[in-house]
């Protein structure tokens, strides 16, 4: 627990379950008593567009009021939507962008904001990795690209990064790695939707920047 261990987010907070109202205010209590130890990334379910038609509008405004989604729409608009880690591990929710060319990109961008349908913070939150191109593909979502392992290993080789660690797609046992391991997908929702059969994992990050997986088994659906 913090503050002796630091922990990392990867978003999607809410939307397709019971709890979301719970689960964000619990992830925000925590940031509150341990600010320098506790990190939420932003999803691309932290997006007013999308959790108002996936179930999160609906949550707020049945047991309390529109007014109180509003008021978490402008917490989601002052996420941070990526992180480093001891400059080799990058993470952020969705993916790389073909815009994004330094670090010091993802530095200057600014907050609070709303998510634009293109372009570098939208690739952030929405692209996903792929092993049938080498470069960049239109993505099957109808938003943002797909990047293949070329695109990835000349960014990480251009950057000086390990690691690109992500979320944002069901893997079935939990994490996934891609690009001659240099890329991670870490998917913590065992059993998604209740429709899928997938373990969910946690990555844990030792001083040394080895990482290890703790895998919780998902039952059959």
């Amino acid at each position: 627990m913090p503050p002796e261990s630091n922990y990392l987010f990867l978003g999607d907070y809410v939307d397709r379950g019971k709890y979301s109202i719970e689960t964000l205010c619990l992830l925000l209590a925590f940031k509150i008593k341990y600010p320098e130890n506790f990190f939420l990334l932003r999803g691309n379910h932290e997006i007013a567009e999308i959790n108002r038609m996936y179930g999160f509008y609906d949550d707020c405004k049945r047991r309390f009021s529109i007014k109180i989604w509003k008021k978490f729409i402008d917490v989601f608009n002052c996420l941070p939507v990526t992180a480093l880690i001891d400059d080799k591990i990058l993470c952020m929710h969705g993916g790389l962008s073909p815009d994004l060319h330094t670090l010091d990109q993802l530095r200057e961008i600014r907050r609070p904001t709303d998510v634009p349908d293109k372009g570098l913070l939208c690739d952030l939150l929405w692209s996903d990795p792929d092993k049938d191109h080498p470069n960049w593909e239109e993505n099957d979502r109808g938003v943002s690209y797909t990047f293949g392992e070329k695109a990835l290993s000349s960014f990480t080789k251009a950057n000086d990064v390990d690691l690109v660690c992500r979320a944002h797609q069901v893997v079935d046992d939990g994490y996934e790695f891609f690009g001659n391991r240099q890329l991670v997908t870490v998917f913590s929702a065992v059993n998604y939707c209740g429709e899928f059969d997938n373990s969910g994992a946690l990555m844990s990050v030792d001083e040394t920047l080895m990482c290890s997986f703790q895998v919780l088994k998902g039952s059959r659906v």
